[in-house]
């Protein structure tokens, strides 16, 4: 009873990465979905023009249908030789700019996809906060007196003035 077991003869085995590693068929199902993730999405990007969203290009605005009667509304305004788009829709901030060109596009697709979205297209309470923002951005020395920055209710300008920049 006593007796020792006696150790194999040779080196140990050690434990190797197919011990570590999940079964093939899970590593290639996940290679699949991963695939598949960044090859719809690099599609969609491309087809839908992705990198002129990047830009600064008005015409960026008309890859979707519904924007038409808004580039033609800003092409016949006061405003098309002095601002484009993003001068008053985005943030003047490189890192605040991008961010709200992602999210916009990301909230766009979702419901350009689904069909979810008014016609004629509305502004929403973000985008006219931003609006705003960038009114002052350019004409803020001019109405300084009006503004009312510092008040709970300051003056909104597209109250009066939201057509300008779309010329109806």
């Amino acid at each position: 009873m006593d007796e020792a077991i006696a150790e194999p003869s040779g080196p140990r085995p050690r434990p190797g990465w197919h011990r570590v590693l999940p079964p093939f068929w899970a590593m290639m199902i996940l290679a699949a979905v991963i695939g598949g993730i960044i090859g719809l999405g690099g599609y969609t990007f491309v087809y839908a023009n992705g990198f002129s969203y990047l830009s600064d290009d008005p015409k960026a605005c008309v890859n979707c249908h519904i924007m038409w009667d808004v580039y033609d509304g800003w092409n016949h305004s006061s405003h098309k030789a002095v601002a484009t788009c993003n001068d008053c829709h985005v943030p003047h901030t490189l890192v605040a700019k991008y961010a709200i060109k992602a999210l916009s596009g990301i909230n766009h697709s979702t419901a350009f996809t689904t069909g979810n979205f008014p016609e004629p297209i509305r502004i929403n309470s973000r985008d006219r906060a931003i609006a705003q923002q960038n009114c002052l951005y350019c004409h803020g020395d001019l109405v300084t007196l009006i503004s009312h920055q510092d008040s709970p209710d300051p003056t909104d300008c597209l109250t009066c003035h939201g057509t300008v920049g779309h010329g109806r």
